[in-house]
């Protein structure tokens, strides 16, 4: 497979916006700019395979490839607030018994 070096720019961009609409929507406040970015990428590839097998397309652009972003990194999101308490380091990780 080969990446040009707009499509690599598409993807960072995608990433870096739907990790931080995620980080807004899910937490409040985002995760710096490598970790919107880390958000973003890996919530593509979740929108990407769970959308389809939900019968949700959303058709082809830059603005469908946001939103299959973000609502990837939404569901990473709750899924690492189930496993890890919600709080992140305030939550159970951080408390002291």
């Amino acid at each position: 497979m080969y990446l040009s070096n707009e499509s690599l720019l598409v993807i960072l961009f995608v990433g870096i916006v739907a990790g931080w609409l995620a980080g807004k929507l899910v937490r409040g406040a985002g995760f710096g700019l490598i970790g919107d970015l880390v958000v973003g990428i890996i919530g593509a590839f979740i929108g990407d395979w769970l959308l389809p097998r939900v019968g949700i397309h959303l058709g082809v652009g830059t603005v469908a490839l946001i939103i299959n972003a973000t609502i990837g990194a939404i569901v990473l999101l709750l899924v690492l607030r189930l496993v890890w308490g919600g709080g992140g380091w305030g939550g159970r990780l951080g408390r002291r018994w």
